[in-house]
């Protein structure tokens, strides 16, 4: 794989493994409440926390799935594709059931790598 699209996609999985940090282990931090635009009493409910923590973990796939790709499948291009165009999709999905925000946040970063991947594949 080239440098520039495996630098990008590099990046959208260190943004995913952040999202899993906040989800997982930072669910009622003043920078969970910032980045989801939630209230503190409603990020303290168990249950909202229960949900944030399974999120999470398939943010953490996405990043993993992104990193195994680029630094160990054999075929890395196309491994590297296939996570991306996920992440594409969950931010599209939670672009219209969530906030818009989430495709500016998580779905431009991919599609510019994505952008990457093809144009230097």
């Amino acid at each position: 794989m080239q440098i520039i699209p495996f630098v990008l996609a590099v990046i959208v999985a260190i943004e995913h493994y952040y999202i899993v940090y906040l989800e997982m282990f930072q669910t009622t931090s003043p920078a969970a409440q910032r980045s989801f635009g939630l209230e503190q009493e409603f990020l303290e409910d168990p249950r909202v926390q229960i949900l944030f923590k399974n999120q999470g973990l398939y943010n953490g796939f996405l990043a993993t799935g992104i990193l195994w790709g680029a630094f160990f499948a054999s075929n890395s291009w196309s491994v590297v594709t296939f996570f991306i165009v996920c992440v594409i999709v969950a931010a599209v999905y939670g672009g219209m059931t969530s906030s818009k925000s989430i495709l500016l946040k998580q779905g431009v970063p991919a599609i510019i790598t994505l952008l990457a991947l093809m144009i230097f594949k």
